[in-house]
């Protein structure tokens, strides 16, 4: 219960800070150039709170905190008295009211930008690239890829933590670049190996998969700490402290192991050997099952002891100065711009999984996971979130801010106003659109849930 309510606090306070920014963006633009704006609101529905401004502007926080909206004088939305005409959002230039529109947007992109520079001027705390044994069959089993390799820069971007690996990855495999890796071995060695990625799926719960690369990982000794009632584990009278030793009659060397045979194994029967109190002893196991179908995998219900010093020797920082990280975020901004753009096309053109789209419950769980860890995952988790703002509202769908400059840019071109009936035909395509994707993200959320 307290995972949820920090989840749902954390995604709060993301969202409103997100959504604040992106509508203070339309609010100043508007204030700027003269025109009156009526109500700033964080959220939709009914009003929470309610306070006018010394400015004459309603300010609001309302009920539902999915989104929010400016409302300025316009003629089309009510009567207007006379001497006030000149402000309304409706009599303003093209190039004005575009102005106003791509404001909101182009906030969100200086919000993640102002983020990642704190990101970075914080310092990023990772996990070094070091690599375990590539998979058989895989790019990097096939071109010459080593255990304990550490990979130090990819197309020349230096890569200190997995985070910034992975990103940088997805992109270059996105555009079908090849990946040319600079490594380090165990002794020392550095070497350059480059691997061709056209056989690679792109869609990136499967990329990872063809490429091979997976992180390193100490080996864990297979010693039970928990054992939870209820699943396999407790049923066959394991108990804190044994030791597995093997597996119908094969060896357990490590925990890693023994967890990737279960969960490759969902309802199978083995004879487990294990050690307690310097007795060897055997049980017959029935592994459990979660999820179903292609989602099913097993689960043993036991938790091993991690030494708290196992990953010392594995753990990164990335930190710039001050002036450092300005180039850094905008740099980092605009790659997560350009990746967003790039999965939503393969997603258009089939390659990439609509499995991808996340809706709020699965933003809330990454929102409180990510508050958890400390404050800089946390504005890691915000900009991206803010790059994707910023992307999606800028798409040319009707209702966004994006579909509102398409109809502007049409004016630009024609020299007059797109008419009224192409703009409600808009409207409604619009919301059938974003009523689809809404739809489907949900349906994701609550997939991942039950799956």
């Amino acid at each position: 219960m307290l995972d949820v309510l920090w989840a749902a606090a954390s995604f709060v306070l993301a969202i409103g800070v997100l959504v604040s920014f992106h509508e203070f963006g339309h609010f100043w633009v508007a204030r700027k150039l003269g025109v009156k704006v009526l109500r700033f609101s964080i959220g939709f529905g009914r009003p929470l709170l309610s306070r006018r401004g010394a400015d004459g502007v309603e300010y609001v926080v309302a009920a539902i905190p999915l989104g929010g909206y400016v409302r300025m004088l316009d003629e089309r939305e009510g009567e207007v008295p006379a001497d006030e005409v000149h402000q309304a959002f409706n009599r303003q230039s093209v190039w004005t009211r575009i102005a106003i529109v791509a404001a909101g947007p182009l906030f969100n992109f200086m919000l993640a930008i102002l983020l990642y520079w704190g990101v970075h001027v914080l310092g990023v705390t990772g996990t070094r690239t070091l690599i375990a044994e590539p998979p058989a069959a895989t790019v990097a089993a096939d071109g010459d890829f080593r255990r304990g390799d550490e990979i130090l820069s990819l197309n020349q971007h230096d890569t200190p933590t997995w985070q910034v690996l992975r990103a940088q990855i997805i992109d270059d495999v996105l555009a079908r670049r090849p990946l040319a890796f600079a490594l380090r071995d165990a002794d020392g060695q550095v070497r350059r190996v480059t691997l061709d990625v056209e056989t690679v799926r792109l869609d990136p719960e499967l990329m990872f998969q063809d490429l091979g690369l997976v992180p390193y990982q100490p080996e864990i000794e297979p010693v039970l700490a928990e054992v939870q009632a209820g699943y396999a584990a407790a049923d066959a009278g394991l108990a804190p402290g044994d030791r597995l030793r093997s597996r119908d009659g094969e060896p357990v060397g490590s925990w890693q192991d023994w967890a990737r045979w279960v969960r490759a194994h969902p309802g199978e029967v083995v004879e487990l050997g294990y050690e307690r109190r310097g007795r060897l002893q055997v049980a017959r196991v029935i592994i459990g099952t979660e999820g179903q179908g292609e989602n099913a995998y097993g689960r043993f219900g036991a938790s091993v002891e991690v030494p708290a010093d196992l990953w010392q020797d594995l753990r990164a920082e990335h930190r710039l100065g001050v002036l450092q990280a300005i180039p850094a975020a905008v740099a980092q901004t605009w790659q997560m711009s350009v990746l967003t753009l790039k999965m939503l096309y393969r997603m258009v053109l089939g390659d990439v999984s609509v499995k991808n789209v996340s809706g709020p419950i699965q933003i809330a769980q990454y929102a409180g996971y990510s508050a958890a860890i400390g404050l800089v995952s946390f504005l890691s988790f915000m900009a991206i979130v803010s790059v994707s703002l910023g992307v999606l509202n800028l798409l040319p769908v009707p209702l966004l801010d994006g579909g509102h400059l398409l109809y502007y840019l049409i004016e630009v071109v024609t020299g007059s106003p797109v008419s009224e009936r192409a703009q409600i035909v808009g409207q409604q395509v619009g919301l059938t659109l974003l009523a689809m994707l809404m739809g489907l993200a949900f349906y994701n959320d609550i997939m991942r849930l039950v799956g």
